[in-house]
């Protein structure tokens, strides 16, 4: 009672718009300077993680239709999407002056036909998804399989290794087969997919116990080695890239060359 009768210690100043405080969070704490042909590459990749965004959006978007609901933008949408384009305005003013609006950027470099999502995005401000499937759709797509199978080759080479049960080794070695399938007519993997379609049942027969036995499943050091002989060839040809397993990444590829030549 007495606190709500007693003078306050003090008025509070009014909010003057010349005490305001940029933030400062997203940017170096020393000063970077990006050569253009930096600005273009850090460009590229700001693109790409806004497309994916806005796919996901979209995905969203979707979900909410069949669901019934109205299609409204997801809070986390709007926040990552306006960090984007604050990066990207960021990137811009490393450029020599007068800087060139975002758009028009995008136009000369080429990014805005890579990234058609993104161009559409800037325009109306909001997501919409292409009626026709952009190139670099294939371009994540055809990484993420890449990643995807030399990483099932890896962890199959540590367990066949350090494992002392090798009961799931026939099972992993049918998924590394399912994914170099996905590839289509690659004729760098159709040697590995023969040598383990004409290996497979033997190998998988091998591991097959008796009903009551105690010891755990283990291969044969021949089917070991042979196992070992197919991880090390697929994930020498994925990181060596050869020209047939990077048509899908031309776009990418080709924009890249022009900045790192």
């Amino acid at each position: 009672m007495a606190v709500s009768i007693s003078e306050p210690l003090c008025q509070p100043c009014i909010y003057h718009e010349g005490f305001k405080v940029e933030l400062q969070v997203r940017r170096p704490l020393m000063p970077v300077r990006l050569s253009p042909e930096q600005v273009g590459l850090e460009m590229l990749c700001l693109c790409g993680q806004l497309d994916l965004l806005i796919r996901a959006q979209m995905q969203q978007f979707q979900e909410q239709l069949g669901q019934g609901c109205s299609p409204e933008e997801s809070d986390t949408f709007q926040a990552q999407g306006s960090e984007i384009l604050d990066q990207m305005l960021q990137c811009l003013e490393h450029l020599p002056k007068p800087m060139p609006q975002l758009e028009d950027y995008l136009d000369i470099v080429g990014l805005s036909a890579m990234f058609p999502r993104v161009e559409v995005f800037l325009i109306q401000g909001s997501p919409v998804d292409m009626l026709e499937r952009p190139q670099m759709d294939d371009y994540f797509f055809h990484i993420a399989k890449l990643n995807q199978l030399l990483a099932l080759c890896q962890q199959l080479e540590e367990d066949i290794r350090h494992l002392g049960s090798h009961k799931y080794i026939a099972h992993q070695l049918s998924v590394i087969y399912q994914v170099i399938s996905s590839f289509g007519g690659i004729l760098v993997f159709s040697e590995m997919k023969k040598d383990i379609e004409a290996n497979f049942k033997q190998m998988k027969q091998s591991l097959v116990v008796e009903e009551g036995c105690r010891h755990e499943p283990q291969l044969a050091a021949q089917y070991i080695n042979w196992i070992l002989e197919i991880t090390k060839g697929l994930s020498s040809v994925v990181l060596s890239l050869p020209e047939e397993l990077t048509e899908d990444l031309h776009p990418a590829v080709s924009f890249m060359s022009q900045y790192l030549s």
